[in-house]
């Protein structure tokens, strides 16, 4: 019997249909995963999807541990993504955010409410990775408008980031702190703060808005994201 069949199903099967248990569709985990409706179906009759195995995983950890937000789903499956490869065995060239151990290459991860409220641990490893890589960090950060202290677009807030902030129609606003283009922040500092509050990225966002007077004190983050790169002169 070959694998993938509905009776002999293959990981990347085992682990789709935990997250169909779960109550979302095949076209949802295609969506998350940044990839066709047809090729997950393909993990259940053809035997693929091992290079999706990763993803997968942290998928169904992050479901389990309340995330729901399909938007920070799709990107904890982005930064957990195996690159196919060629038949040469060189990784092929797909858009993807999926190691920071090589210079010019990134990771990313995204937390919404759900997750947010847990302490957004999954965040943690894309930190930790990118410190010891001795990379650089930027955040992006949704929270109600009347929690920053200054305005959008302040440059005290996010100076030299352009178009640094993003107004919602909720009342909340996404505000951007480092870019590759500013050079982003330490990740090897971030790394230890984020080691100081037991791997709870959540708090450790909000005691440095706090302590940069940047957020009042009761902020409540809504959104999260970690984005890590290797700059380009560390080759």
């Amino acid at each position: 019997m070959s694998p993938g069949t509905r009776n002999d199903p293959n990981e990347a099967a085992r682990l789709t249909q935990q997250l169909l248990d779960e109550g979302y569709t095949k076209r949802q985990v295609a969506t998350m995963l940044g990839r066709d409706a047809s090729l997950v179906s393909q993990f259940f009759t053809k035997g693929k999807g091992a290079s999706m195995v990763s993803a997968l995983r942290q998928l169904v950890r992050a479901v389990r541990g309340g995330e729901r937000d399909t938007e920070a789903l799709s990107g904890i499956a982005e930064a957990n993504t195996t690159r196919r490869r060629t038949k040469t065995g060189q990784k092929a060239r797909v858009r993807s955010k999926d190691t920071v151990g090589v210079p010019g290459e990134s990771m990313a991860g995204r937390a919404g409410r759900q997750a947010i409220r847990s302490g957004a641990a999954h965040l943690a490893p894309v930190v930790h990775a990118t410190g010891r890589a001795g990379g650089r960090l930027a955040f992006t950060v949704r929270m109600k408008a009347d929690q920053y202290v200054y305005s959008a677009g302040s440059e005290k807030d996010s100076g030299g980031v352009r178009r640094g902030f993003v107004p919602r129609a909720d009342g909340t606003e996404e505000r951007t702190y480092g870019s590759s283009s500013t050079g982003g922040f330490d990740a090897a500092a971030w790394s230890r703060r984020v080691a100081d509050h037991h791997g709870d990225v959540t708090e450790a966002m909000r005691e440095w808005l706090v302590e940069t007077g940047r957020a009042v004190e009761d902020a409540d983050i809504a959104y999260l994201e970690v984005r890590g790169w290797i700059p380009e002169e560390s080759r």
